[in-house]
């Protein structure tokens, strides 16, 4: 099997996720939670980490993490390593406690920060296990609300920024923001991840791979480099909707869709092609995935485009399931 894709550079901003062996249980006592926190805690004292959401659900858990010394590696073995080795010893147990390497996605974090750190903090309400996402002790959300004591290892004020400098209204407007989905259907922001290894816009997408992929490219062991490569170029893409969607004005609105999220184009390019500028692609990309959830028609004609163009990694009908 191929080896995954590792990116990392100085400032990177990670959604890292890691499963127990066979998903079982890696936290099955309070103990064990608090000596995992513990863990992160010293990820961020001897190795620079910033950790800004984290979510330990029963077999899994969830971080949202930033990298000022690119350093990932060096933070996952640390937080993977100690705790694997307190789990064994504890249970007098041997072997992989998690499953395989960690699995990490480079996130454009001006761009989806806050639908990553929401995603995040409703886990264990999409999972049944509290009734309120405020109820979950071992998740970063009470410490985002303060309706529980901030670790100090913690980093909050990144996510609450973006509502404002005023600390107790970007709490109240960042609850607002999460708890909006309660009750609704909604698309993970993951389903948007290219080649299962990078999270953001074209643009973001196209730096990532000449700053820190090209000297690579060609690496046959890495899947997710060819998969970066396998890119759709935005004539096939215009080609191949119109081919499958009778309706002009559908054809078009899902072809700038799919051009936005898999060509790897930059928004200049792709605007070029259908004469208009950067910012209405993404607009109109958007638009079309509102209307996701309301008519499932359009979706399916994106899922068949996809599939038409050998895009099979391409999930947009993943969800991250109802909100109660």
């Amino acid at each position: 099997m191929g080896r995954p894709l590792r990116i990392e550079f100085n400032g990177a901003f990670y959604h890292v996720t890691s499963r127990g062996d066979e998903r079982k249980e890696i936290f099955k006592t309070t103990s064990d939670r608090l000596q995992f926190m513990e863990y992160l805690s010293s990820a961020t004292t001897r190795y620079g980490a910033l950790i800004h959401c984290f979510c330990m659900m029963r077999n899994h858990y969830h971080l949202f993490l930033q990298t000022p010394h690119g350093n990932l590696s060096q933070i996952m073995r640390h937080i993977n390593g100690a705790y694997t080795i307190y789990y064994n010893v504890k249970r007098h147990h041997a072997g992989h406690l998690f499953q395989g390497r960690y699995k990490a996605i480079v996130v454009e974090a001006d761009q989806y920060a806050l639908e990553l750190s929401r995603y995040v903090h409703l886990n264990p309400l999409r999972a049944g296990i509290v009734d309120a996402p405020e109820d979950y002790r071992w998740c970063s959300y009470p410490s985002y609300i303060g309706t529980a004591q901030r670790p100090p290892w913690l980093d909050v004020a990144f996510v609450l920024s973006m509502f404002g400098p005023d600390l107790t209204v970007a709490r109240q407007r960042y609850r607002e923001f999460v708890e909006d989905l309660i009750g609704k259907v909604y698309d993970s922001p993951l389903i948007h991840t290219v080649a299962s290894t990078i999270l953001g816009g074209a643009d973001f997408v196209e730096t990532i791979i000449a700053d820190h992929l090209e000297p690579d490219i060609t690496r046959p062991d890495v899947p997710a480099l060819k998969a970066l490569i396998r890119r759709f170029a935005v004539e096939n893409i215009i080609a191949k909707t119109h081919e499958l969607v009778d309706e002009p004005k559908l054809a078009r609105e899902v072809a700038v869709h799919i051009c936005h999220r898999y060509s790897g184009e930059t928004l200049k390019n792709i605007g070029a092609h259908f004469g208009f500028g950067d910012s209405a692609v993404v607009k109109a990309s958007t638009r079309l995935e509102i209307r996701f959830n309301s008519e499932t028609g359009i979706r399916d004609k994106v899922e068949d485009v996809l599939r038409a163009l050998g895009r099979g990694e391409a999930k947009t009908s993943a969800r991250a399931g109802k909100i109660r």
